[in-house]
C-alpha cells in the first residue's frame, strides 16, 4: 500500500488549498482580495474567484455623441494641416478649380473606382489597379485601347475573339467551356461578359480586361506595346451577340452603310501602317458586304498611307510589300502573293 502515499498526500494538499480560511476577504476560500480587471469587482489571490466590490461607487459620465458640425470642423482642420505642410495643393484640397479641372477630377474618381473592379490574379500578375496617364493640360487620357460589348446572350457556337499584334502573333478566345482559352455562357449578358473578361485577363499576354456591366474594356499590358497596333477581331457567325469597338468605331461588317464607313475602318486599320491577318479578314468581309473590289481597296490604301503599307503574311508572319501595279502584296520569304 506504500504506492498510494502520494495520492493521499495530494488529496490532503487539495483539501488544504480549497479549504475556507476565516478572517479573509474571499467568500469562497477566505483568501485576500485584490483589484480585478473589471471595474467594481475584486479578485481572490488564492483561487482567483471574482465578486462584486461592496464599496464600489459607479461614476456616471455622459458620452458626447459626435455631430455633423464636429466632423466638419475636423475635416477643415485636416485640410488646413495639409495646405500648410508638404502636401499643399494635393488633389481635392484646392478650391479655386476651373470647371475643366473639376471635370478632370470627376473623371479621375470614376476611372479609379472602375479600375478597382478589374478581374485579375494578384498572386501571379503585377498589375496595378489602374494605369492613369495625363496630357499636357493635366487632363486624364483614357488608357482603353479597345472594347467588347455583349449585346445578346444567344451564343450558338462558333463565336471567336481574336487579339492580334504584328510580330507577336494572335490570341484566340472562343465560346467553348472545354477549351483552355474558352469562355462560358452565363445566365445573363453581364455574366457572359464576366466570363470573357476573366478568361482574357488570365491568358492574354497583350491586354488586361476590365468589366463594367456587359462591356469589356481592354488596356495594354506593357508600355512597349502601341495602341494603334493592337487588333481586335470578333467572328460572330450566328448573329450579333458581341460587338467589337476601337477608337469609338464599331468593327462589324453588318454595321456598314456606305463607302464612307468603310473608309473610316481602313483609316483605323492603317494607323500603324500594317494590315494584320485579322484586319485583312475584317476588311475583306466589309468589301463583300458593300461590293467593293480589291482594286478600289488598294487605291484607297495608297491614297491614305502610300506604297509603304505592309501586310503581315498569314503563312510566315513576315511583312509583305505592296505592289500597286498588281493591286496585291507579295511576301519575299514565302514567295507568295498575300
Amino acid at each position: 500500500m506504500a504506492g498510494f502515499g502520494n495520492i493521499r498526500k495530494g488529496r490532503r494538499e487539495a483539501v488544504d488549498n480549497l479549504g475556507y480560511t476565516e478572517g479573509g476577504d474571499c467568500p469562497r476560500c477566505g483568501g485576500e482580495a485584490q483589484p480585478s480587471t473589471m471595474n467594481g469587482y475584486l479578485s481572490c489571490v488564492s483561487c482567483q474567484h471574482e465578486w462584486q466590490d461592496p464599496n464600489y461607487v459607479s461614476e456616471s459620465r455622459s458620452v458626447e455623441i459626435p455631430t455633423y458640425h464636429q466632423d466638419s470642423e475636423k475635416i477643415e482642420e485636416f485640410k488646413r494641416e495639409i495646405e500648410s505642410g508638404s502636401l499643399a495643393g494635393v488633389l481635392g484640397v484646392e478650391k479655386n478649380l476651373s470647371k475643366k479641372q473639376e471635370e478632370s477630377l470627376a473623371r479621375l474618381e470614376d476611372k479609379w473606382m472602375t479600375g478597382m473592379k478589374g478581374h485579375f490574379n494578384t498572386a501571379t500578375e503585377e498589375r496595378k489597379p489602374l494605369m492613369i496617364s495625363f496630357d499636357d493640360d493635366d487632363n486624364i487620357v483614357s488608357t482603353e485601347v479597345a472594347a467588347l460589348t455583349v449585346v445578346a446572350n444567344g451564343f450558338d457556337g462558333g463565336e471567336e475573339i481574336r487579339l492580334e499584334y504584328p510580330g507577336r502573333g494572335t490570341e484566340f478566345y472562343c465560346f467553348n467551356v472545354n477549351d483552355p482559352n474558352g469562355w462560358r455562357r452565363g445566365r445573363s449578358a453581364e455574366d457572359t461578359a464576366r466570363s470573357i473578361a476573366t478568361t482574357i485577363t488570365n491568358n492574354s499576354e497583350l491586354v488586361f480586361a476590365t468589366l463594367e456591366g456587359n462591356r469589356i474594356s481592354f488596356e495594354l499590358r506593357s508600355d512597349d506595346l502601341k495602341a494603334e497596333s493592337l487588333v481586335l477581331f470578333v467572328d460572330d457567325p450566328g448573329g450579333t451577340d458581341i460587338v467589337a469597338e476601337k477608337n469609338g468605331v464599331i468593327l462589324d461588317a453588318r454595321n456598314l452603310q456606305d463607302f464612307e464607313d468603310y473608309r473610316s475602318i481602313v483609316e483605323l486599320v492603317l494607323e500603324d501602317g500594317i494590315i494584320s491577318p485579322s484586319e485583312d479578314q475584317l476588311l475583306w468581309s466589309m468589301r463583300q458586304q458593300l461590293g467593293i473590289d480589291d482594286v478600289y481597296h488598294v487605291q484607297m490604301v495608297l491614297e491614305m498611307y502610300g506604297q509603304d503599307t505592309l501586310k503581315e503574311c498569314t503563312s510566315c508572319g513576315k511583312m509583305a510589300q505592296l505592289y500597286p501595279e498588281y493591286a496585291a502584296w507579295y511576301c519575299q520569304a514565302c514567295e507568295e502573293w498575300c
